[in-house]
């Protein structure tokens, strides 16, 4: 076995989020073509529309960055390569504001003040971000200056998690966000209240609540950890701290109580059956 080039595989991961690979998964997934032919399809559309699309303006507003990230539906495990990649749009500088941040407070304070709000409004659109995205994505600098910057932002704020690919999937050692949401709807906070503690959109916090609810709908069934990750294409790390937070409900009467309401609503939004057959 050979020796691990981590800069090489660094290289590697973000060559997979560009727009040339995100056509060629496209094309390879869709119409079953193999990697070479889906080579061959995106050279011909070079040729033929390359032209056209560069002089096309993009529409981006003044301190803008399109970039292509990971849709953040894909589950930890599965390699950058063969996930499902989204453009999106991100506001890094934003006038004034940040610069007069940064003529009083240099670099290292811009980048902590845009970090949360630039991987949340990834994570509105659908994708989620990586320190290799904001290194060289975004602020040009070394993913060590970004890891820095992250445990900065963890120290000041503990209970406010960044929404990256690592927290959300439960890939790194971090805590991950969605148990946080989890257990705030446990306590009885409102999806408002969620939304304005985690800085979160409602439809990301009614996401995670209902993929906590199916997972308890299913450890009823007595289904082990790996099984319910696995039908509900979720990270194992965050099925086992879902069933955490079910035997915690099981001690809590607080906690179960508004549990069995959760259970109550994903109950009563199950599909609902055909119309009765009328009389004849």
């Amino acid at each position: 076995m050979g020796v691990r080039d981590a800069k090489q595989e660094e290289l590697s991961r973000l060559e997979c989020k560009t727009l040339d690979s995100q056509f060629k998964t496209t094309i390879r997934d869709g119409l079953s073509c193999s990697p070479f032919e889906a080579e061959a399809v995106l050279q011909v559309v070079h040729e033929v529309y390359g032209a056209a699309l560069a002089s096309s303006d993009s529409g981006a507003l003044p301190g803008q960055v399109t970039l292509v990230a990971v849709d953040a539906e894909e589950p930890a495990g599965k390699p950058v390569a063969e996930c499902d990649k989204r453009t999106i749009r991100l506001t890094v500088h934003r006038g004034a504001t940040d610069d007069r941040c940064l003529q009083e407070s240099k670099a290292a304070a811009f980048r902590r003040s845009r970090i949360p709000d630039l991987c949340q409004e990834a994570l509105s659109q659908g994708a989620l971000l990586t320190r290799e995205d904001l290194a060289y994505r975004i602020f040009f600098v070394s993913p060590r200056t970004i890891s820095r910057d992250l445990e900065w932002l963890r120290n000041a704020n503990p209970k406010t998690p960044i929404p990256l690919r690592s927290t959300v999937h439960d890939i790194g050692p971090v805590l991950t966000h969605r148990t946080q949401i989890v257990r705030l709807a446990l306590e009885g906070k409102t999806t408002s209240q969620i939304c304005q503690i985690m800085r979160h959109s409602p439809m990301a916090v009614a996401n995670y609540v209902s993929t906590f609810t199916r997972c308890a709908q299913l450890a009823k069934e007595s289904m082990q950890a790996g099984q319910i990750a696995f039908l509900l294409r979720r990270g194992r790390g965050l099925i086992q701290r879902y069933l955490e937070l079910l035997e915690e409900c099981r001690k809590d009467k607080n906690l179960g109580y508004h549990l069995e309401e959760l259970l109550k609503i994903g109950q009563a939004g199950a599909p609902k059956k055909g119309p009765k057959e009328t009389c004849r």
